[in-house]
């Protein structure tokens, strides 16, 4: 296979506090990494570079792991301009807004649909997002929810079963009858083309009692668990989510001391989403109490067409470090392996001999500068699976 040296990089991000300045980070100065075939395969000191088939001189710019985006809905048709308007006149934000998009991605056909998804993700690529997660949601039939996993899991292996986002207007009388739906014919239709369940368990939608239904039963068909958990209100979502082993607990907004205790010493990734209050005008998710407690952080998108219409990792990180109480290290870190562990991943989200050969190349000398430089387009390249994209 062929070998391809990228040299001369100010500093090199591998995510491995074994390597570099030994901060979790692993931070190489003037550093190279060599990548063959779709993996790395050696990284260091640029003069210690070894040879290779391939050489391209970063020319003293920054190199990161590409952004790992672990909670996205990308499944959808139309948008929701007319709601963010009225929002960001005065009217407070509800879960019931998603249940237009419902609509409309019903009437959407199989290709608007993938194509949607092939557009906001060449979108993130061009962005630095190398690996991404993403859910249905917005169809709550069987036969909706299942063609909607069908498209994702032809974009992306973490596909995710999300059923239970709300109840549909045709279940507003019987809300256990739709469980039951979720839980039996729909899960029994949508598990062969996911990987993971997940649900909303918020007031408006499902509550503790319904959330632990859909989670077990979706458990007992191979799919793990993750939670749309504590985003508007205190509530019981965050508790389950560590109880079952769910892989991360997303939102995270409204946590009690024995939420943050709980997220702390569990195996469960918190996944902040700032991109949700700041469409939303919410209170911030305070990711130092997290971080000081121990627990391990996520930073994602939630693109989505109602409230967090964003694909910008690079946005996200600087939204975590200005309102949410982290670092630019920290925040960095959260984006890409953060984002690896909320999917239970080893092989992406670092920079390591083995990992797989996803990288991006800043416009800048520092990953500081993502923070620094909110909303400048920092993104010289990227390489995914070890081919150069952008």
């Amino acid at each position: 296979m062929t070998t391809t040296a990228i040299t001369n990089i100010a500093s090199l991000v591998t995510n491995d506090p074994s390597l570099g300045n030994g901060t979790p980070l692993g931070l190489i100065r003037d550093a190279a990494v060599v990548i063959e075939g779709d993996h790395v395969v050696w990284t260091g000191e640029s003069s210690k570079a070894p040879a290779t088939d391939n050489a391209l001189d970063a020319a003293g710019r920054a190199v990161i792991p590409g952004f790992v985006d672990s909670h996205s809905h990308l499944l959808f048709a139309g948008d929701r301009t007319q709601e963010f308007n009225a929002r960001m006149s005065g009217r407070p934000y509800t879960a019931g807004g998603i249940r237009t998009t419902v609509a409309a991605t019903r009437a959407a056909s199989d290709d608007e649909l993938s194509a949607n998804v092939a557009h906001y993700l060449a979108e993130a690529l061009r962005q630095g997002t190398t690996t991404f997660e993403t859910k249905s949601g917005y169809g709550l039939t069987v036969e909706d929810e299942a063609r909607a996993l069908r498209i994702a899991s032809r974009h992306t292996d973490e596909v995710t079963y999300l059923g239970a986002h709300v109840v549909p207007a045709e279940y507003a009388d019987d809300p256990a009858g739709y469980v039951d739906l979720v839980t039996g014919p729909m899960l029994d239709a949508c598990a062969p083309h996911a990987r993971w369940i997940d649900v909303f368990c918020e007031k408006g939608a499902f509550d503790g009692d319904q959330a632990r239904a859909v989670l077990t039963a979706g458990r007992a068909k191979g799919l793990h668990p993750r939670i749309h958990a504590n985003q508007l209100t205190y509530g019981p979502g965050v508790q389950l989510a560590v109880e079952l082993d769910a892989a991360s607990a997303d939102h995270c907004t409204h946590l009690t001391d024995a939420d943050v205790d709980a997220l702390g010493q569990g195996a469960t990734v918190a996944t902040l989403l700032p991109g949700a209050e700041f469409s939303t005008r919410a209170s911030w998710p305070d990711a130092r109490r997290l971080l000081d407690a121990g627990a391990t952080v996520a930073l994602s998108t939630d693109c989505n067409p109602g409230s967090s219409f964003t694909s910008s990792m690079p946005f996200c990180v600087a939204l975590a470090v200005r309102d949410m109480g982290m670092t630019p290290d920290e925040a960095l870190w959260s984006a890409t392996a953060g984002g690896a562990a909320a999917l239970r991943r080893t092989d992406i989200g670092r920079i390591t001999p083995g990992a797989r050969a996803d990288l991006v190349l800043l416009d800048a000398p520092s990953h500081v500068h993502l923070a620094y430089r909110p909303g400048v387009p920092l993104v010289g390249a990227v390489w995914q699976r070890g081919e150069r994209t952008v």
